[in-house]
């Protein structure tokens, strides 16, 4: 009997603010998509990174004839090449591998690259494009200092690149996109925090009859008041199931698709989605159950 009169009064106080109750839904949907969106953008970049950071090299483009660089004088001899591959040799520690590519097999692999600007490939030949050492890094995050400096200035050399300094431009985008969406989650969360305690507020003060009358028969507080909680979490467990239906459209419509325009498989696995699902699950219930309370305790005297 009582819960049935607690499930009756949880309709009661939805019924009445039905209004408030739908955009508490909303926001909170909305927060909880928007904040489970950038925990995602969190797991794609770190995995991506941690994929690059495996796969990253330093290339060290050679001398070659008709180099207009000033501090190449024709292009490297076998000697300078055989120099520079014992000294790279020797480092062990920090060398994991070194590749030599010549003249063809670099224009061979832009032929690859470009192969959707025919025009611009027609205009170049292995002649003009420099051969280069490929060198595969055991910890390319400390030891690529170390590597270049053995490197750079060396007779043969033109230029080291390291592939690193070009990816950190793109982690640097893909970091500032997934602040703004947290930032917009974070601002979300506030308003939804808010709404949950006007629409307490409202539903309390609507039934402050049926309260008081409790209050003489002799309610607890606890029973009193758990109606009301059982209104908020219930709002942020509806918002909760929107929130996770869109977190799987993000996934699917998204982040999977974004796949197929890379040659690696760094997505998101079904486990990242639920892990996701899952602490906004957590995170909207609690945001939802607490403020209720709070509210409760400073606004329902029992």
């Amino acid at each position: 009997m009582r819960s049935n009169f607690v499930f009756q009064e949880i309709w009661v106080g939805l019924r009445r603010n039905l209004t408030m109750t739908v955009a508490l839904v909303v926001v909170v949907a909305i927060s909880l998509s928007l904040l489970g969106t950038g925990l995602l953008f969190v797991k794609q970049v770190d995995r991506t990174r941690t994929y690059w950071q495996s796969q990253v090299e330093i290339s060290v483009y050679l001398c070659y004839k008709g180099d207009i660089n000033p501090t190449c004088h024709g292009a490297i001899t076998a000697a300078q090449l055989s120099s520079i591959e014992a000294t790279l040799n020797g480092m062990p520690n920090d060398v994991q591998k070194v590749t030599y590519v010549s003249q063809q097999q670099a224009f061979t692999l832009f032929k690859s690259a470009m192969s959707n600007e025919q025009s611009l490939v027609s205009t170049v030949t292995p002649s003009e494009l420099p051969p280069s050492l490929e060198i595969k890094l055991v910890n390319p995050s400390a030891d690529y200092n170390i590597v270049s400096t053995a490197v750079q200035g060396a007779p043969g050399v033109d230029s080291v690149i390291d592939e690193m300094t070009i990816l950190e431009k793109f982690y640097s985008l893909l970091n500032g996109l997934r602040n703004a969406v947290v930032v917009v989650a974070l601002i979300l969360v506030v308003a939804a925090i808010l709404l949950v305690a006007n629409t307490i507020r409202l539903s309390a003060f609507n039934r402050r009859r049926e309260t008081g009358i409790m209050r003489l028969v002799g309610a607890s507080n606890f029973y009193i008041q758990l109606p009301f909680l059982l209104e908020g979490v219930i709002a942020g467990l509806a918002g909760w199931v929107i929130a996770a239906a869109l977190l799987i459209g993000v996934k699917s419509l998204l982040l999977n698709n974004l796949q197929q325009y890379f040659s690696y498989n760094v997505g998101l696995s079904a486990g990242d989605l639920i892990e996701v699902i899952v602490l906004a699950m957590v995170i909207g219930v609690a945001l939802c159950g607490v403020t209720a309370f709070v509210t409760l305790r400073r606004y329902l005297r029992v």
